[in-house]
This record gives structure tokens, C-alpha cells and sequence, in this order.
């Protein structure tokens, strides 16, 4: 399974956008206390286009109350990560995958960062900014695993009008 985890979210309209990813792969989204917002706000079901009913998500006190009750491999986003995100191997598809995301402000604290420094992971970029927008970075990051994993029961074609759509008059 593929499960993304944002770390003390500051940004509602971020959180939103990454519950509509979640809705469109299926991935867990684990949701690290304090929130920047509360879950219910107009803002979040704006973002997330309404899907938020479609989305698998558990909220945690901390970071500690995550781990105590999460196993798998965790891969932590980080813009001082020393390996790109495509060269880690996220093929296996029996493995409980957690992307972590820090907060938009700080990232994840570098206490936590120090433990797994072979699982720090930077998604390549210039020197003209210092990292991606959290959103962003994790529907590269979902869309990674996914290609590694061959898109798992995705839909390849368009499921709402129908895979032949544009050839119709």
C-alpha cells in the first residue's frame, strides 16, 4: 500500500490538493498533528473538490503516535536529501510504502531526519528555489511509486465519458 504522510500540514489549500491525489490513486494519507487549519473548513472541500469522502486518512498526535502504529518503509522528502526520488526502487508491491512530507514552513525537524538518513530523498531541482510546493512534490512522488508499481488497478483510460471519447463525433 501507499501511504503519504504530511507532517504538522500548515496549508489547507496544500492539504486538499494532496486529498484529491490520494482520491485519484488510492493512497492512505496520514496526517501528523498540529494542523495549520481544521479539516472541516470550506477551504479544504474547495481543494479537494469535494473527494474528501473518498479519502482513507487517520489523524496522530505526533510523530511518535505514527510510528508506534505504522510498519513499513519510510521515505522522508526532504530538500537536504542526498538521493532522488527516482532512484530509490519502490517496485515491490507487497511493501506498506510511507512517502513523509515535513510541514510547508520547516520541513520534518532534523531530529527526526538524523535516524533515517539513508531514506532522506530530494526531488531534483535548480538552485533558484529551495524545494517544490508540497502538493506538487507528492503527486511526483505518488505518480513515481505508481509508475515503479505499474499504475497497481489504476485506470488507463478515461472511465467517466469513456475510453473512446474523443474518437466520437
Amino acid at each position: 500500500m501507499i501511504n503519504i504522510v504530511l507532517y504538522e500540514p500548515e496549508i489547507p489549500e496544500n492539504t486538499g490538493n494532496i486529498m484529491r491525489t490520494c482520491a485519484a490513486t488510492g493512497a492512505k494519507l496520514h496526517l501528523i498533528r498540529p494542523l495549520g487549519f481544521a479539516l472541516n473548513t470550506g477551504v479544504i472541500n474547495r481543494s479537494a473538490v469535494n473527494y474528501i469522502d473518498k479519502v482513507n486518512y487517520t489523524l496522530y498526535d505526533d510523530f511518535n503516535d505514527f510510528v508506534s502504529k505504522n510498519n513499513g518503509e519510510y521515505y522522508f522528502f526532504t530538500r537536504y536529501g542526498k538521493k532522488a526520488h527516482s532512484d530509490v526502487d519502490f517496485s515491490d508491491k507487497s511493501k506498506n510504502i510511507y512517502l513523509i512530507f515535513g510541514k510547508e514552513s520547516t520541513g520534518i525537524p532534523k531530529e527526526i531526519l538524523r535516524k533515517y538518513l539513508d531514506r532522506c530523498i530530494r526531488i531534483p531541482s535548480s538552485d533558484n528555489v529551495r524545494c517544490l510546493n508540497v502538493s506538487n512534490s507528492v503527486a511526483i512522488a505518488v505518480y513515481e511509486v505508481l509508475r515503479q508499481q505499474d499504475y497497481l488497478d489504476l485506470y488507463r483510460t478515461e472511465p467517466f465519458k469513456g475510453e473512446d471519447w474523443l474518437e466520437k463525433d
